[in-house]
């Protein structure tokens, strides 16, 4: 009997020895139970979450959602336009969404342009509708908003709305601009209706004086380009935008959580860190005389604080272009300076 015994236990040893299949198996399933012990389970929520590269510098995926304010006349449009042609950022216009909402006949359109046939002005709650129908699309996208808000109540609601979707603010900027420089700069500008293109005899005259650059079409003055009208559009800046910047001042002094992040293999017990810092709406305000003399400033704010941001394609070959240019300028003239 002893025998059989030692012959039956070398029997089951070589099978395990011969069956790597069922030892692997086996090996599995004593990890399984060690891992799934309390003070195993205790131990792996405590190790942090491997995070893919994305999220190792957060700045690099803060989007810019910006807003521009400035007195009549300080450049909000030049400047918006310029950082629009060079850099991948969308600019949406309210005039230009309330417009393509009456004239697709949707139903905020077809609201708004009974209100404004009348003479009335359109709720805040309607605008609303309009901006947001285009914002919520542009959850990845960097983008400048252009004519909303205008008013502190608009401001809340806007703020509450992007909340919401937890796409905030993240960028205010305030063209501080003297009251006389402006004055002389409306009183020298000029205007193509059908584009919205502005000249300005000063600093940015067009070639052919009097005509658009592109279309060759008679220049015009906007009515509102007088001094008595403009002192007028002045005062009412004050009166509304002078709140709403203290909004937004006040805004920019608050933090906002955002929610811990989970890899999406995370295991239940393991612990959630946030790994991003909460979100904080910056504000800056940027003083000058001219559009060129903010441009560099505005440039750098951005550059700065989104460095995630991407140049178009044809900006960058424009300026490599124009570097190789100067370039051949330069070897000519050494060149020639050196026969």
């Amino acid at each position: 009997m002893q025998i059989i015994r030692n012959a039956s236990l070398t029997s089951h040893r070589m099978s395990i020895r011969t069956s790597p299949t069922r030892l692997s198996a086996w090996s599995a399933a004593a990890r399984s139970f060690s891992s799934s012990s309390p003070a195993s389970l205790f131990r792996n929520s405590l190790q942090p979450v491997a995070h893919d590269e994305a999220h190792s510098d957060p700045r690099h995926a803060r989007m810019l959602r910006m807003l521009m304010f400035g007195k009549p006349g300080a450049g909000k449009g030049t400047l918006s336009g310029r950082l629009v042609k060079k850099y991948d950022i969308v600019s949406l216009s309210t005039g230009d969404l309330l417009r393509m909402h009456i004239n697709d006949r949707t139903e905020v359109g077809r609201m708004a342009e009974e209100i404004v046939a009348q003479g009335g002005l359109v709720p805040d709650e309607l605008m609303l509708q309009v901006v947001t129908s285009k914002l919520d699309r542009l959850h990845n996208k960097h983008w400048i908003l252009d004519g909303f808000p205008r008013t502190f109540a608009q401001g809340e609601l806007l703020n509450t709305h992007l909340n919401k979707q937890n796409t905030p603010l993240s960028l205010v900027v305030n063209l501080d601009v003297p009251d006389d420089i402006i004055l002389s700069r409306i009183s020298d500008r000029w205007v193509h209706l059908p584009s919205g293109r502005v000249y300005n005899l000063s600093y940015n005259p067009p070639k052919v004086e009097g005509f658009d650059d592109e279309t060759g079409e008679p220049l015009t003055k906007r009515p509102d380009d007088n001094p008595e009208i403009f002192a007028r559009r002045l005062e009412k800046f004050y009166s509304t935008t002078s709140p709403l910047l203290d909004f937004y001042a006040r805004l920019s002094q608050a933090h906002i959580s955002t929610p811990p992040h989970r890899h999406p293999h995370q295991h239940p017990h393991q612990l959630a860190f946030h790994t991003t810092p909460p979100h904080r709406l910056m504000m800056q305000s940027i003083s000058g005389t001219t559009s060129d003399e903010i441009w560099p400033e505005l440039e750098r704010v951005l550059k700065d604080a989104f460095p995630g941001l991407k140049e178009r394609v044809e900006s960058a070959d424009a300026r490599r272009r124009h570097s190789l240019s100067d370039a051949i300028a330069s070897a000519s003239m050494n060149a020639a300076i050196s026969k």
